[in-house]
């Protein structure tokens, strides 16, 4: 059992394979932390020091000892209203108007297998993979109750936290803030790493020194945004990718969140995440109860690699799910940056028939074969094939797809409506929109409230008549625009501050009934690229598309800053036209096929217009993919360069977990006159194990490689790339 209570000391241990974490029950009641980090076996409380501070309150029940106060000690769940005057965890109004909320311990309970959390995603495991500590709290004066979630995945180095808040007393309370997990550091010197964008430039790194204060970012997007990604890390000062200690919290929620770190007055840091508290407030009735989302925690003593090592490989076996889990995705071809909304049923057989000659597996069909959608300005929400465009039924032009050897995949936006559109004429109210004000478009388009159950249950309807009417093996599911104007006709005043935190419940309801329904549909998120690529949607959806943005050099940076916290089998990458759509670069066909083998290869381009010498590339780039695919997916995913340290040269690596095979992959960022030359050091290969580079006929030991490197060709121009290939003999 990786759970431990010491029933004399009143102290919890969670251990997993690197990591030890200790919290305890203190002298009033209080849950406190004790320490997060490398693996211990004596307890911790000793680092715990008492000191009457100035300004800094007791509990009542301290009586005359004015050493023990909440504004200085470590906490693992701390609430407003109880003297600490840091960020908190919890706000609760109660009945009387009064903001205040002060959580005892009742009792625990340990039980092996992962919990799970009603309506919401989150990691899961059985028993013989996973544990499960519940602690139960209670405010005595308003009966509010509190059950704090560690679930403990020994073998991945991951410990994930919810909360569930429940109303044990006769009146109604509001819930102001709930977040999902608190960090307490009693001392340190740390870096913030967060990851920051915008539409079609999303997840850059940012790394900064924590300063007195508090540092936040967060969304209020109603999505986990292209803004900021709910994802970060807290390491040392020194941390490098190999080095260091480091600590990860990735929130597995599709919403708005919160994320703030403050060094306080002593020198203290704490971490918190979770829901967003702007908008949010949430009524519960006697009796009622509700759920925070899950914060995923881990550990790495051994730097920023083995970190992202741990998100990887637990969110790869213990949070995606379904057929496409661990088999190969196909190879696809989507039209979208071939025709936009300009085509016919003639013109995308011929895309597909050109791609299916190439090598491809699947074509998708985009936006544009329903309703009267010839623009983006109309036909949101009618999921009718327009026969009229297609020449024909879906049916038989999925057929003719099919009869290319070819599965068929189709684009969907189910949660918005156009105003122009036979949905909005007959259901206006369903709009999510502020009576007596003009809502705020965005692409010409509204949301839906997926909080109300008549509009989830219509659009999961319209859905299955789609995926019903043909042989549709693939969805992908986009969402463009963030949300604005929250009210919900269904909710009255006192639950307006609930809508989108049951929206998100509605669009989780939705997409677990389709999973359901079709074990076999692989499902692509997507908002725009990367507006919703987070942890919640990989629980539905086993890939996202990454960025909007295809330019090769561009997407170099997007994926490395993605990659820090999700796997590579959860990146949706193509190879796309150049000059690019959305920079206007040029790059050969060969490096945009370099970059786009970091996720789920497919092309998004019109196949006709490329040379014949770049259709042979096309045909080289998909059988090296299928060769590489399980190094890719499943291997263990290296960062060889950094985009805030290295501007001439981005490299990555890719290495089989049982350390037999290796790909190498480089591009030049830049070029210069008598250039100097470049050396790249390679990482995770067996020391004593000797590697064979493919194509040169020369071997070395993996320590060679990764101790004394390997130099780069000297003719890599700009936006040239190379490729190697190890395999241990």
């Amino acid at each position: 059992m990786s759970i431990q209570y010491n029933q004399e000391q009143k102290i919890y241990a969670l251990h997993t394979r690197n990591s030890t974490y200790q919290l305890q029950v203190g002298k009033f009641g209080h849950l406190l932390h004790l320490y997060y980090g490398s693996r211990l076996t004596d307890p911790t409380e000793y680092l715990l020091t008492y000191q009457d501070r100035g300004f800094s309150g007791n509990p009542y029940e301290a009586d005359r000892d004015r050493t023990y106060s909440l504004d200085c000690l470590p906490q693992e769940y701390p609430t407003d209203g109880t003297g600490d005057y840091r960020t908190c965890c919890m706000t609760v109004k109660n009945g009387d108007g009064t903001y205040s909320c002060d959580l005892r311990f009742k009792g625990h309970k340990i039980r092996k297998g992962k919990y799970g959390i009603p309506g919401l995603p989150a990691v899961y495991a059985g028993e013989e993979e996973g544990d499960t500590l519940e602690i139960y709290l209670e405010d005595e004066a308003n009966k509010l109750e509190v059950t704090l979630y560690y679930g403990v995945l020994e073998e991945r180095d991951v410990i994930t936290r919810c909360a569930r808040v429940s109303n044990g007393g006769n009146e109604a309370i509001t819930v102001e803030r709930a977040l999902s997990a608190c960090l307490d550091f009693l001392y340190g010197d740390y870096d913030l790493h967060s990851f920051f964008g915008r539409h079609e430039m999303e997840r850059n790194l940012q790394r900064r020194p924590l300063h007195h204060g508090i540092q936040s970012f967060g969304s209020k997007r109603g999505t986990s945004s292209h803004q900021y990604n709910p994802f970060l890390i807290l390491s040392d000062r020194k941390t490098t990718e190999d080095f260091g200690e480091c600590y990860g919290m990735c929130l597995v929620y599709s919403g708005g969140f919160k994320a703030e770190a403050e060094l306080d007055q002593y020198g203290q840091t704490r971490l918190v995440m979770g829901l967003q508290d702007d908008l949010f407030s949430y009524e519960l009735g006697p009796g009622e109860e509700f759920y925070t989302p899950e914060a995923v925690m881990s550990f790495s003593e051994k730097g920023l690699s083995r970190l992202s090592h741990n998100y990887h490989d637990t969110f790869r076996s213990h949070l995606c799910r379904g057929k496409y889990k661990n088999a190969p995705r196909p190879i696809l071809i989507n039209n979208w940056e071939a025709t936009y909304f300009n085509f016919t049923g003639e013109k995308i057989y011929e895309i597909a028939r050109q791609a299916s000659e190439l090598g491809a597996e699947m074509f998708v069909l985009d936006d544009g074969w329903f309703g009267k959608r010839n623009s983006d300005l109309e036909g949101l929400g009618d999921w009718t094939v327009n026969e009229k465009k297609l020449g024909e039924p879906l049916s038989g032009l999925v057929k003719k797809i099919n009869g290319l050897g070819m599965k068929f995949g189709i684009w969907m936006e189910p949660e918005m409506v156009n105003e122009e559109s036979d949905l909005y004429r007959e259901h206006p109210g369903w709009a999510l929109a502020i009576p007596g004000r003009k809502p705020v478009r965005a692409r010409y388009q509204l949301v839906l409230d997926l909080s109300r159950k008549e509009v989830a249950d219509h659009i999961f309807d319209k859905i299955c008549q789609v995926l019903d009417s043909a042989n549709i093996e693939y969805l992908k599911w986009d969402f463009n625009r963030s949300i604005s104007d929250v009210y919900s006709a269904s909710s009255g005043a006192s639950g307006q501050g609930a809508v989108l935190y049951r929206y998100m419940l509605g669009l989780y309801d939705v997409l677990e009934r389709l999973f359901q329904r079709y074990p076999d549909l692989l499902i692509e998120g997507c908002s725009g690229g990367g507006g919703r690529f987070d942890a919640g949607m990989l629980y539905y959806t086993p890939q996202i598309w990454c960025s909007d943005n295809t330019d090769a050099i561009d997407r170099i940076r997007i994926q490395e800053g993605t990659s820090y916290a999700y796997p590579i089998s959860a990146v949706g990458s193509h190879v796309s036209a150049s000059p690019n759509h959305q920079t206007g670069r040029e790059t050969s066909i060969e490096t945009r096929g370099v970059v786009s083998m970091a996720g789920n290869f497919g092309y998004e381009l019109d196949l006709g217009r490329i040379t014949e010498e770049e259709k042979e590339a096309v045909k080289s780039q998909i059988a090296d993919f299928r060769k590489h695919w399980n190094v890719i997916h499943n291997g263990d995913y290296y960062r060889l360069t950094s985009s805030l340290e290295d501007l001439e040269t981005a490299a990555w690596e890719f290495v089989s977990k049982d350390q037999s095979e290796a790909l190498v992959h480089v591009v030049s960022l830049h070029a210069h006159g008598n250039e100097p030359s470049r050396y790249i050091r390679l990482k995770g290969l067996e020391e004593e194990g000797k590697y064979l580079l493919e194509g040169t006929g020369k071997a070395y030991r993996g320590k060679t490689l990764m101790k004394a490197g390997l130099p780069l060709p000297l003719d890599l121009g700009q936006y040239q790339s190379w490729q190697i290939s190890l395999k241990r003999l």
